[in-house]
């Protein structure tokens, strides 16, 4: 029919908003025109928010970071052609992460597959088990893009409570006229309201360790209260905070040999301690929800587990000697404060020295974590300074973010922009942070661009350089490869000019090389990219593990 592609567009994109979808990222092209311009019409209207991106990678992870934070299904348009396979990276940390992003992949008709026409392949099922779901549609006399909408939303959300959360490809063949006319009329849909997770019982039982993975949720710290466990939290779990968390460095004690039984909550990716622990045939292990069935072995319940009974008396003894190892292993973390026992003067000099110290990795985990407060939101990004973060703080309930899916530098920035602007839009007061390293920031350095007609979110930046990927130090290769070789390939030496990065692309640049200079940033400019010289100083980086599941 004529103007197919428009009639279609304006009732998808409308019955999307509908539905519950509140962001669409729009990547510019030619064959998905229609659904972009509906998608900027409606924005206009103030029915949608419209994000424009030109690179379709950072783009999927700007929708990654919009639904993580609102925890409701993003759309992104993209054009037919090799701008689909660039939300793949997006598709599969949605898809391993239980992130509900609907990708509308405009494509050409079935008359013009098969035939080499230009910018043309086989796109359904192009993200093969990364989609939840594929919905295929033509823009012709036939289509239900309201169905359509509905369908791919539901998916989005776990279809009926039937699984959880994740992406879904939405593939529209699209024929000339591409675009025009006014705005078409569509059908109202109603809102999808996700469904409950179902509860089941566990009873509380000694020798019992609870571990809170990535995306493992605040209730996780209830559940280890309830059952009289101890609990080993990840940064972005969050669940790391309450009287019974430990660090996971307390599975390196002679506790560990205690452990009966292990209820696993989330996605724990980042040490070998609590893999290595799971692994143990002598523990029972058991796994709530579909997150963790990658790299976790245990009976695996679907849906949240509520504790059933009390803990016995058992449960005082058995936390209070987790958490008192654990307190020591962070007494013994913690940089002594000068002044005892000094005079005025020396006080003085001890301070002043103590502000001029070069910035360890640890110094900024810590630093970082303290200056973050349950209004702020954190990102951080898979580098070495998520697991020292990990060993060297303690709990507090703040909102951590973290592609931990597949645990890849991937879309990092573009990741914590989305979370910042969602954060922002719902009035949050605080600042967004997003720690990482020098090879995360320059992986997504496009993600930096943000349109000048778009607001640019309040978020810090904070990048600790250390030339390279000094990660790859820590694995066992590394004493035996040939030094240039493995510098070369592996460790991956940069030296590019962080502040005309910034600069280029409109973000103020904050240079750090000392703890003072380190306090006043994290306390300055609410947008900013904060570049802080890493010191060699490999005392609080022992044993950092790159690649713990494996």
């Amino acid at each position: 029919m004529a103007d197919g592609a428009a009639v279609y567009a304006d009732r998808l994109v409308a019955a999307l908003a509908d539905a519950g979808v509140r962001d669409v990222v729009v990547c510019p092209g030619s064959r998905s025109q229609a659904l972009a311009l509906a998608a900027a019409r409606l924005a206009r209207e103030g029915a949608l928010t419209l994000h424009v991106r030109i690179d379709e990678r950072s783009a999927g992870f700007l929708a990654v970071g919009l639904a993580r934070e609102t925890c409701a299904p993003v759309a992104i348009v993209v054009t037919s052609g090799t701008a689909v396979a660039e939300l793949h990276p997006a598709m599969l940390e949605a898809h391993h992460a239980d992130v509900p992003i609907i990708a509308i992949t405009a494509d050409r008709p079935p008359e013009l597959q098969g035939i080499r026409s230009n910018q043309t392949t086989t796109q359904p099922g192009i993200y093969a088990h990364a989609a939840r779901v594929v919905v295929e549609a033509i823009a012709d006399e036939h289509a239900q893009p309201e169905a359509d909408a509905v369908r791919a939303v539901e998916e989005a959300l776990g279809a009926h409570g039937l699984r959880e959360p994740g992406p879904v490809q939405l593939n529209v063949a699209l024929r000339d006229p591409l675009s025009g006319g006014a705005a078409h009329p569509h059908a109202h849909v109603d809102a999808v309201v996700p469904v409950p997770r179902p509860t089941h019982p566990i009873a509380p039982e000694p020798g019992t360790v609870v571990v809170a993975g990535a995306d493992a949720g605040a209730d996780a710290s209830a559940l280890a209260i309830a059952l009289g466990a101890p609990l080993v939290a990840e940064p972005s779990s969050n669940a790391r905070f309450g009287p019974n968390l430990v660090v996971p460095d307390v599975l390196t004690t002679d506790l560990v040999a205690e452990v009966r039984r292990v209820v696993v909550v989330g996605h724990p990716t980042l040490t070998r301690l609590v893999t290595g622990l799971v692994r143990r045939t002598d523990v029972e292990v058991v796994v709530a929800g579909r997150r963790g069935l990658e790299n976790v072995r245990g009976t695996v319940v679907a849906g949240d587990l509520v504790a059933d009974g009390e803990p016995g008396d058992w449960a005082r003894a058995w936390v209070g000697r987790w958490v008192h190892a654990s307190r020591a292993i962070l007494d013994a973390t913690t940089a002594s404060i000068p002044g005892a026992g000094l005079s005025r003067e020396r006080y003085a000099r001890a301070v002043l020295e103590d502000a001029r110290r070069p910035v360890t990795r640890a110094m900024l985990a810590k630093a970082v974590w303290e200056h973050t407060w349950p209004h702020d939101r954190l990102v951080l990004g898979a580098s070495r300074l998520i697991r020292v973060l990990d060993r060297v703080v303690g709990g507090k309930p703040v909102t951590v973010h973290a592609n931990r899916g597949l645990a890849g530098i991937d879309g990092t920035v573009s990741t914590a922009i989305g979370v910042a602007l969602a954060h922002d839009r719902a009035g949050g007061r605080g600042v967004t942070r997003a720690l990482m390293g020098d090879l995360t920031l320059l992986h997504d350095a496009g993600g930096l661009h943000v349109p000048s007609d778009e607001p640019r979110p309040r978020l810090q930046l904070v990048v600790g350089n250390d030339g390279g990927g000094t990660i790859f130090d820590d694995l066992e290769v590394a004493a035996t490869a040939e030094p240039d070789d493995f510098a070369r390939v592996q460790r991956t030496p940069q030296s590019v000019d962080l502040g005309a990065l910034a600069a280029a692309y409109g973000w103020q640049h904050v240079l750090v090389q000392d703890r003072a200079g380190l306090e006043r940033a994290l306390t300055g400019a609410a947008t900013c990219l904060i570049e802080v010289r890493l010191a060699d100083d490999e005392a609080d980086d022992a044993e950092v593990d790159p690649e713990p599941a494996d």
